[in-house]
């Protein structure tokens, strides 16, 4: 079975399949409540704890996470947020590989979303075109909708994560195929 992560200091995904790509697992933990999730660290403790149940219910062969942002771009995180997302980046990947006994893979979301056979139209956010592209084309994905009829803030996630974790699948069928 293949994890997937989309971690955040918000919300993180967090996705299991199996060697077909079929769902085990979708789901979200969100870490935005400030009283609840004074610190990272906090944060972190809520994602560890919630990596141990994963470890006890699964046997997670892979584990696959979606690299934080590197770079700036006008009009999207600040210095600040790109930071605290590399260290909580970091911290998950660390609990990965001392819960799974693993050191998780790095993959980028765009080659994620190319793996997946998922093209973002240039000018359009590419979160929406995958929350889309696994409503149009998965039967097991699904979402919740707020008040509004918008999709719940989790969804996006949740849907990352899944990308993140058919990707990798897709990487380990490409690296058989060459054995």
């Amino acid at each position: 079975m293949i994890l997937g992560l989309d971690i955040s200091t918000s919300i993180t995904g967090i996705t299991v399949i199996d060697e077909e790509g079929s769902i085990i697992l979708c789901e979200a933990v969100d870490t935005r409540n400030k009283n609840k999730f004074p610190s990272l660290l906090s944060k972190a403790t809520f994602i560890k704890n919630k990596l141990w149940e994963i470890e006890d219910a699964h046997s997670i062969d892979k584990v696959y996470i979606e690299e934080s942002l590197q770079s700036f771009r006008s009009g999207f995180s600040s210095a600040k947020t790109l930071s605290t997302l590399s260290k909580i980046n970091g911290i998950v990947s660390y609990l990965v590989w001392e819960i799974f006994e693993m050191e998780p893979e790095f993959i980028a979301s765009t080659s994620a979303r190319k793996l997946c056979g998922i093209r973002v139209p240039r000018g359009t956010k590419a979160k929406k075109v995958v929350l889309q592209f696994l409503l149009d084309n998965d039967p097991q994905f699904g979402i919740r909708y707020t008040k509004q009829n918008n999709p719940s803030p989790d969804s996006y996630d949740r849907a990352d994560s899944l990308i993140i974790a058919r990707a990798g699948l897709e990487l380990c069928r490409q690296k058989n195929l060459k054995s």
